[in-house]
């Protein structure tokens, strides 16, 4: 028997069925989740439709209650670690910081301020615009950050006055499961419901009729699908999806100052990081030192198990996505790329994968072209930084990408550059709660964070009123 149950309606809720989850440092099933039926699917809508009625009237409530929430995440975030940790892989210390992180975002919408937005007071009319409430929002997290990218959802469309039901990737469902079971002590029944199961679960969240709202962080090729279900609805829509963040280094950089960074800002996460750098552009001259600097990084880290202390990097989360790394890996190397380290899985159980820095890549294979959302990095060398701004450029992606130089301003100058939605100078990966996060192109569509992730959980509302 599961462990683990759905919050429906503020109540512990099991499923008519279950399916396992799978621990990826073994490969092996670990535990079951419940299956979220149609029936309880619509239950779950039910709950929340009526709870608007109430959570949306009461701001000074709404506030109270994310601060109680952030809290208890506070409190709860050891606990929850551990669980994240067996589904997801991640180092418990990563595990611990990602669950303490969404308590953060909690605390930060909770004390948001929204100013009011008035346009007209004279002799004629008083015009003020509203931002009013949507009402049920449909909530799709993934794999990678269950509890944070949840987070992101759950905090600015609860303080607009909406409730919720959220369902988390069914690679990592406990987690997010217990922290529906945590939060239903701290909010009101029906305001947030969380429910589990496979893509049916997802295709009948987005074609329901009850959410006027999907928000969906996941693959380009997911997203597209959720646009198309909820069009005919005419749902308004929030889209974070895949990235294939370039970094480009300028011709003045010192590698080894900035190869911790550089490393990091691609391995993070073992490189499942939508925002991650994927790619490295490099001058001809610096090529050289620039491959060993980020060698010397991928192998000096420890990977393994995530419940082992010092481990740095646990394995790749599932399956098809260990296969996929292998496989561009594999085409790579098949296409004339040298892999300095790494370049291969490690032996044993799970999926775990060498840290791999790719020398020799171009633009035109697969790994540079796609997102590998793993632990392979491609380094490239270019003579004309114009044209490595295009190359750079030349994606369907447009998440976020990063510029190095020893002078700041540069940097910043040439980040301009970059057709994407953060552009970051001598840094990458700097994410913090009040930063709007988003992407061009099919990198999604809207933005979460800040008071304008707040904005994308609202509707405006004109009030006019005349003066006679």
């Amino acid at each position: 028997m599961t462990g683990y149950s759905m919050t429906i309606d503020g109540s512990a809720v099991l499923g008519g069925a279950t399916f396992g989850v799978v621990n990826p440092a073994t490969g092996e099933v670990f535990e079951q989740a419940p299956e979220c039926s149609r029936e309880q699917l619509d239950g779950a809508m039910e709950s929340a439709h009526k709870a608007y009625r109430d959570w949306r009237s009461d701001e000074a409530a709404r506030r109270r209650a994310l601060h109680a929430a952030g809290d208890a995440l506070f409190a709860a975030a050891g606990d929850l670690a551990p669980v994240l940790t067996s589904e997801q892989g991640k180092p418990l210390s990563d595990a611990n910081m990602e669950a303490f992180g969404a308590g953060v975002w909690f605390k930060y919408f909770a004390d948001l301020e929204v100013p009011r937005e008035v346009i007209q007071d004279d002799d004629n009319a008083f015009v003020e615009v509203l931002r009013r409430p949507l009402g049920v929002v449909a909530a799709i997290t993934p794999w990678n950050y269950p509890l944070i990218l949840a987070s992101w959802k759950i905090a600015p469309a609860l303080l607009a006055g909406n409730t919720m039901v959220l369902k988390p990737s069914p690679y990592t469902p406990l987690a997010t499961l217990k922290l529906g079971e945590l939060l239903a002590g701290v909010l009101p029944p029906g305001v947030l419901n969380v429910v589990s199961g496979g893509d049916d679960l997802g295709q009948w969240m987005t074609s329901h009729p009850t959410p006027r709202k999907i928000s969906f962080t996941g693959s380009v090729a997911t997203g597209k699908h959720v646009a198309a279900s909820a069009a005919p609805d005419l749902k308004r829509v929030t889209l974070e999806l895949g990235g294939n963040d370039p970094a480009i280094l300028l011709d003045d950089v010192d590698p080894a100052a900035i190869a911790s960074k550089l490393f990091w800002g691609a391995f993070q996460n073992n490189g499942q990081v939508c925002s991650a750098i994927k790619r490295v552009y490099v001058p001809e001259a610096l090529y050289d030192d620039v491959v060993e600097a980020l060698a010397e990084q991928a192998r000096a880290v420890k990977v393994g198990d995530g419940t082992v202390e010092g481990n740095q990097l646990g394995p790749i989360n599932n399956r098809p996505q260990f296969e996929r790394v292998s496989e561009l890996v594999a085409d790579a190397l098949a296409g004339g790329a040298r892999a300095v380290t790494g370049g291969k899985a490690v032996d044993g159980p799970g999926y775990f994968y060498e840290p791999t820095i790719l020398a020799g890549s171009t633009d035109g294979t697969r790994i540079v072209d796609e997102e590998q959302f793993g632990p392979a990095l491609p380094v490239i060398a270019y003579r004309d930084l114009d044209d490595a701004l295009e190359r750079a450029n030349a994606t369907h992606f447009g998440l976020s990408g990063s510029v190095w130089s020893a002078d700041g301003d540069r940097a910043a100058e040439v980040a301009t550059r970059l057709e994407c939605g953060t552009a970051w100078a001598n840094t990458h990966l700097a994410l913090q709660p009040n930063q709007p996060f988003g992407g061009s192109k099919w990198s999604g569509i809207g933005v979460e964070n800040g008071p304008w992730g707040y904005y994308g959980f609202t509707e405006l509302q004109v009030l006019h009123r005349a003066k006679q």
